[in-house]
């Protein structure tokens, strides 16, 4: 599959720059709500202005990784999470707006959205896995905690911002889902069940949703280091390392690159759905350690 640059899109002619009734101009600065540091605005001004960009769980991992690859292309980034002082940072390094955000209350999506006055782009990232236990020893109330997080959260903003997706005449929901949502293991069970709930969920909405100017894609990535580890394992640390020991994992730059990939398609082009792995894994327990 072939991955443009970020250089080959800067050459888009001047049609590509006024198609979602946005003119861009070569002077213009980085978007208010933080600093335009030199770098991000070098970036912008080689891009067309895209729209917003909204990105939950983007505090940290991929979140923050994507909010940076759609800054750096052109995109106004709106970034939501629980942890505001490490999500304010991200904000300030993109020049977007930080708001918090808990996807599994109702009221703090519904404040979100409220602030949120136009959206052309959805990346539903927050989510997680917690525990290992089968499901013999299933601690239910982590399983209602993934459901939580990784599907009703997704519900609740997809939802909420869908009005303005439909009315920005060219939206796109992005989700990230996981191998975990295609391949179901020991252990994994509750997580197992979220995600495939979540690529459901994501099924339906592409269907219901046909017709409609709201494109719906999911990218499924496997083995990532960042946090999901140590989250999962309740902070332990030496544990959460032995996932990625012997292997090359992706990176957070590495999904996010799907996500701006996919997002920088043309209007008519729907990637449904992404399943991204390094190359030392063929599964979600398939893996090779050197």
């Amino acid at each position: 599959m072939y991955f443009p640059t970020r250089s080959s899109l800067n050459l888009c002619s001047e049609k590509c720059r006024t198609r979602h009734g946005r003119r861009w101009s070569a002077t213009r600065a980085a978007p208010s709500g933080g600093p335009d540091d030199g770098r991000y605005g070098d970036r912008v001004q080689h891009a067309a202005t895209r729209g917003t960009a909204v990105v939950t769980g983007a505090s940290s991992g991929i979140g923050a990784a994507t909010a940076r690859a759609l800054a750096g292309d052109g995109w106004e980034v709106v970034v939501g999470a629980r942890r505001i002082d490490r999500l304010k940072d991200v904000a300030a390094a993109t020049g977007g707006r930080a708001h918090a955000l808990d996807v599994t209350d109702d009221a703090s999506v519904d404040a979100f959205v409220a602030r949120v006055p136009d959206c052309r782009l959805l990346v539903n990232n927050a989510g997680g896995a917690l525990g290992v236990a089968s499901v013999a020893d299933a601690d239910v109330e982590q399983w209602r905690t993934m459901y939580e997080t990784n599907v009703l959260g997704v519900a609740r903003l997809t939802r909420g911002l869908l009005p303005h997706l439909e009315a920005s005449g060219d939206g796109h929901v992005v989700t990230i889902g996981s191998i975990a949502g295609h391949e179901p293991y020991p252990g994994g069970a509750g997580y197992n069940a979220a995600k495939f709930a979540v690529r459901a969920v994501m099924s339906v909405l592409r269907q219901e949703l046909l017709g409609r100017p709201v494109r719906v894609s999911e990218i499924d990535p496997g083995m990532v280091e960042t946090e999901f580890s140590l989250v999962r394992f309740g902070g332990d640390a030496e544990r959460a390392a032995q996932v990625y020991e012997g292997v090359t994992p992706l990176t957070a730059d590495d999904v996010a690159e799907c996500v701006r990939w996919v997002a920088s398609r043309p209007s008519h082009v729907n990637v449904d759905q992404m399943i991204v792995l390094a190359r030392d894994q063929a599964g979600a327990r398939q893996v090779h350690r050197h």
